[in-house]
């Protein structure tokens, strides 16, 4: 009995369980970090990498070897990416020595209405099937980024992609396990099952799957540009399709989309620069997150500590609240930014944060009026691209269009229906979105390119591998494998309000007694296997003149530089 007892509580003191102690470093890292001079990267499956550092070696940039890596993700992770979705990016180029930022998400139909919605009776909008989706905008980010930063030809961008599509390639435990539950919602969908059914299941852990049909569109893409996908062929299909199954995407919505480049905006934490892309995403709830933690001492709390826990939850709660409430499409409102992000907004905001007593609900600021893959390439002369995609819910929305091998998103389900809400659906309009790319500089120079996929939980993991990297000083595999927090339940942008302060998920490796006394301070805390986010990282190490790279020990991440 007292050897169980003593197992019992070395197992919830020793860290996460994702990892034997070793040598250097916490208990909870599971590897070192990777470290080389000439290229870097970092993506969610070891295939793609070296996709990425074959494109490296051949002489292509960050941001070619970024593209090849999307590509090859569309098929090899098809679960959370593909051309059938949006694509935001944050670009260190080394040339300029500036920050570059571009939004590649696309627009509502024109032919939709709000009032469509409400005189049929829906007080939200559909998940799946024809009605959430919103244009595809990640080949046009393809060619954004690959006209601004890229030096080798298309055509050999996408070839591994497109070889790997014909030949085949193994499926992962993780991603046989994803396609799986995939395959229970969409199997009646038109084209699922001969897309991604070819032996009449969805492709088990290590059966070789192709995708011939996504190959054919790669090719195509590739000799005729990005107009072949918003302005011929490809683009027929897909309108012809979604008439077909009752939707109201069309050629015109294609062919009118255009990516947007942009300034990310930033604050200053602890002398560290963090960047985001602006709204329609949610990047700077990260940014609002930094600025209210700021405040404490944080390092002084200690990592897994039940004030730092506490702190970092109510932070999220009071950010959230404004989150769902502020943030939109820039183009249909002007939005308080600015104000979002100071210093003295978040000084206001923190004086409402107990720190004895989670908090029910929070209100918004008062203000004047004004799933998915992450990967990210560093190349020789110093180029960094922080580079993130997907479908939204997995896969998207069902709508497989012809043989064209790919999903379509169902980013519009994120639109509110009450006409009075910023992010409120309206015609070729941009709806709030999810995914956001991280970038550190210091003092002008760039440091870290990171990103957390996995829908709410990506703000609250930037915040927590910056504050474990600065606060905490973990390296870079640390910052990722540390035991990470998620709070669920706080308003939505879609209209839905928090009211009963929300629920904490916690990893395994938090001490009990931690979890006890959040239990007393009121968070209702509960256990969730996964749902924690996927992370990559690449660090430059300006002194000695290398990259480190890191990658999510929880998934199918590998970091691999030369």
């Amino acid at each position: 009995m007292r050897l169980l007892l003593f197992i019992f509580l070395s197992l919830s003191l020793a860290g996460a369980s994702t990892a034997q102690d070793r040598i250097t470093g916490r208990s909870f890292a599971t590897r070192s970090e990777v470290i080389a001079t000439h290229g870097m990267a970092c993506t969610s499956q070891p295939l793609v990498t070296q996709i990425a550092l074959d494109i490296l070696k051949q002489g292509g940039s960050a941001v070619d070897a970024a593209i090849a890596a999307d590509a090859a993700l569309g098929l090899m992770e098809p679960t959370g990416s593909g051309i059938g979705g949006d694509l935001f990016a944050i670009v260190w180029d080394a040339k300029t020595q500036q920050l570059y930022g571009l939004n590649a998400s696309g627009r509502s139909p024109y032919s939709l209405t709000l009032d469509y919605f409400l005189e049929k009776g829906y007080t939200s909008i559909p998940p799946y099937g024809p009605l959430p989706v919103s244009v595809p905008g990640a080949v046009d980010g393809w060619f954004e980024l690959h006209g601004k930063f890229g030096t080798l030809p298309m055509e050999r961008i996408l070839a591994p992609a497109i070889q790997y599509a014909r030949e085949g390639f193994p499926v992962s435990e993780l991603i046989a396990y994803y396609l799986e539950l995939s395959g229970r919602r969409f199997q009646d969908y038109p084209n699922f099952k001969e897309t991604y059914m070819p032996m009449g299941h969805t492709p088990r852990k290590g059966e070789i799957f192709k995708n011939p049909r996504l190959a054919d569109t790669y090719e195509k893409i590739a000799r005729g540009g990005r107009d072949a996908y918003y302005k011929g062929e490809i683009a027929r299909t897909i309108a012809r399709f979604m008439e077909e199954q009752g939707g109201f995407l069309s050629e015109k919505d294609l062919a009118d989309h255009h990516s947007e480049w942009v300034e990310p905006v930033s604050t200053n934490y602890r002398g560290y620069d963090v960047w985001e892309i602006p709204p329609n995403g949610q990047g700077i709830a990260a940014l609002q997150m930094l600025n209210i933690l700021e405040g404490y001492d944080i390092k002084a709390m200690g990592f897994g500590s039940a004030d730092y826990v506490h702190t970092f939850v109510e932070a999220k709660k009071l950010v959230y609240e404004d989150r769902a409430h502020y943030y939109a499409d820039p183009a249909f409102h002007e939005l308080p930014v600015a104000q979002l992000i100071s210093k003295e907004y978040a000084g206001e905001r923190r004086k409402l944060l107990n720190p004895g007593r989670a908090a029910r609900r929070y209100d918004p600021g008062k203000l004047d009026p004004g799933n998915t893959i992450y990967l990210t390439v560093a190349d020789a002369a110093g180029n960094m691209v922080s580079l993130i995609q997907s479908n939204y819910r997995g896969m998207g929305s069902g709508m497989v269009p012809g043989d064209l091998g790919f999903m379509l998103q169902d980013r519009g389900e994120l639109f509110s229906l009450d006409k009075n809400h910023l992010n409120a659906y309206a015609p070729h309009k941009r709806p709030f979105h999810t995914i956001i790319p991280g970038f550190i500089t210091k003092e002008g120079k760039p440091w870290v390119s990171f990103g957390v996929m996995g829908g709410d939980m990506q703000p609250q993991g930037h915040v927590q591998i910056v504050v474990n990297l600065i606060d905490f000083g973990m390296n870079l595999q640390e910052a990722g494998d540390a035991p990470r927090i998620q709070h669920f339940g706080s308003s939505q942008p879609t209209g839905e309000e928090m009211t009963d302060g929300g629920r904490v998920s916690l990893e395994d490796g938090f001490d009990y007694e931690v979890i006890r006394e959040l239990m007393r301070r009121g968070h209702l805390v509960s256990f969730d296997l996964g749902s924690y986010g996927g992370y990559q990282a690449i660090l430059w190490d300006a002194e000695n003149g290398v990259y480190y790279g890191a990658s999510e020990s929880r998934k199918d991440g590998q970091a691999a530089g030369y």
